[in-house]
């Protein structure tokens, strides 16, 4: 069995599962790593992702739409005890680096319990938009990610935790470019625009100040106690 398991939640994008399969194959990911599409059962794409699972690449489909950090929670929280690491890619994050899903595996096991991102070709060391964390965090929280959020600053409390926990490594040399509207590098879409309106930063902004104020800090100790082991 790989050691780590990469989920990807995605709607209305069949067509980003070759991209990203032919990018796996490239880097070496298979080797290491398993891949996991999360999709919805009412996606009117629904079809079209099912036509692409195979033996490498899995398709995980949850019944009727949730916000994609449930999903990504729910699969997670669910999978966590059949791998030494879980991760976290969008479906517009490329892999670049040959054996860089190898890297973040031994890159992990170094830490024993922590969490590893690679350069996005945008945010960089500023923000893990991706990422990888060994399994017993997520088993520990009951989720992967930390805040109660359903889109954005998910990665902002990643990193939150991960330094305030003193776990979380960067890899400059490893590439998953992020192929996003804001690094000009994607035309937008309907789920680009729904995730990045006013409504979804209020609320989810909102959230994650909430966990900074009284969670961040129990979170920290719960991971803090994991590296005491």
């Amino acid at each position: 069995m790989a050691d780590l398991l990469v989920i990807v939640p995605s709607r209305g994008r069949p067509q980003s599962v070759a991209r990203l399969v032919d990018a796996w194959e490239s880097t070496g990911a298979y080797e290491r790593a398993r891949l996991a599409f999360a999709v919805d059962g009412d996606d009117p794409c629904h079809g079209a992702y099912e036509g692409q699972a195979s033996d490498q690449s899995l398709m995980l489909t949850i019944t009727r739409w949730l916000p994609m950090v449930h999903k990504l929670d729910r699969i997670a929280a669910g999978l966590a005890r059949d791998y030494f690491a879980v991760g976290f890619a969008g479906d517009d994050h490329v892999p670049r680096t040959p054996g860089w899903a190898g890297r973040y595996v031994d890159e992990l096991r170094q830490l024993g319990t922590g969490i590893v991102y690679g350069d996005d070709g945008h945010q960089g060391e500023r923000l893990p938009t991706q990422w990888a964390m060994t399994a017993d965090i997520v088993q520990a929280l009951g989720r992967m990610v930390p805040a109660p959020v359903e889109h954005l600053y998910c990665d902002n409390s990643v990193l939150d935790l991960g330094r305030s926990a003193g776990c979380i490594r960067y890899l400059p040399d490893v590439v998953v470019e992020h192929m996003h509207p804001v690094a000009g590098k994607a035309e937008s879409d309907d789920q680009y625009r729904r995730v990045n309106g006013r409504d979804q930063f209020g609320r989810d902004g909102r959230a994650y100040r909430r966990w900074r104020r009284s969670g961040l800090r129990v979170d920290a100790a719960t991971i803090r106690k994991l590296r005491e082991v």
